[in-house]
């Protein structure tokens, strides 16, 4: 990891002096926080939604999600973990449906993404959303959301259907943990953890897997809500610069 423990502390284990409340000073005032949360809880133990999305191809402007995974934890427990089949209105990309496996005939009777927004903003409400590689299903959510005809409330809507919060995202957390290893990727991820991963890449098994990765992840990650959205924010960009430098080296 780069910097200085997350205990706030030199190499040698000795703290720095007034680190604690430098920290504690700094994370109340960190960008993309969810109002429900305070700053200092302990992120493991706040209402936690992993949401994963199975598409018709890679391009959320023309692609459109087929089935959306999500898995409620609290505690670092799973309670509800639900996978709804949704009728993209658009023919399957063949690429993508050799990863996922779902069929245009498999969608025939499913409903559309608008009937099953209501369902979707349920199962996310008061939760802290999570995603691995976040950035994938945070843009097919915003592209439906914006094609839906019903006015959507700001002031009803969860905190992953809010722009200003940040998600959490463990693919972030498992490249600085591992990095020396050539694959993040969920499956490589989950496997190096001892995590199951039934059914890859079907949204349900995908958001199950991912919350239970970012749990064994708990160990390498700052525990407080806003020390985690901080860092996560910095090593990420470190990320995109580093992946930036060696395609172009």
């Amino acid at each position: 990891m780069r910097g200085v423990g997350y205990n706030g502390c030199f190499p040698t284990g000795r703290h720095y002096p007034g680190i604690a409340d430098r920290i504690a000073a700094m994370i109340q005032n960190v960008v993309g926080l969810a109002e429900e949360f305070d700053a200092a809880a302990n992120w493991a133990e706040l209402p936690i939604a992993v949401i994963d999305f199975e598409t018709t191809g890679v391009n959320p402007e023309v692609d459109r999600v087929i089935e959306i995974g999500i898995c409620l934890f609290d505690g670092g427990e799973l309670g509800i973990r639900e996978g709804l089949l949704v009728n993209p209105g658009i023919p399957i990309d063949e690429e993508s449906r050799a990863i996922h496996g779902i069929t245009d005939e498999e969608l025939e009777g499913a409903p559309d993404f608008e009937t099953t927004l209501p369902r979707v903003i349920e199962l996310l409400q008061g939760r802290l959303p999570v995603a691995y590689n976040h950035q994938f299903d945070r843009a097919f959510l915003y592209a439906e959301i914006g094609r839906v005809k019903t006015q959507l409330t700001d002031g009803t809507l969860p905190p992953a259907l809010r722009p200003e919060t940040v998600w959490i995202d463990p693919l972030v957390w498992a490249r600085e943990t591992f990095k020396e290893e050539k694959s993040r990727k969920l499956t490589a991820v989950a496997e190096r953890l001892g995590v199951p991963l039934e059914q890859a890449h079907r949204a349900a098994g995908d958001a199950e897997a991912t919350g239970r990765v970012l749990f064994a992840l708990a160990q390498h990650m700052p525990h407080a809500y806003g020390e985690i959205v901080r860092l996560q924010g910095r090593y990420a960009a470190f990320q995109d610069a580093e992946m930036t430098w060696k395609r172009f080296k």
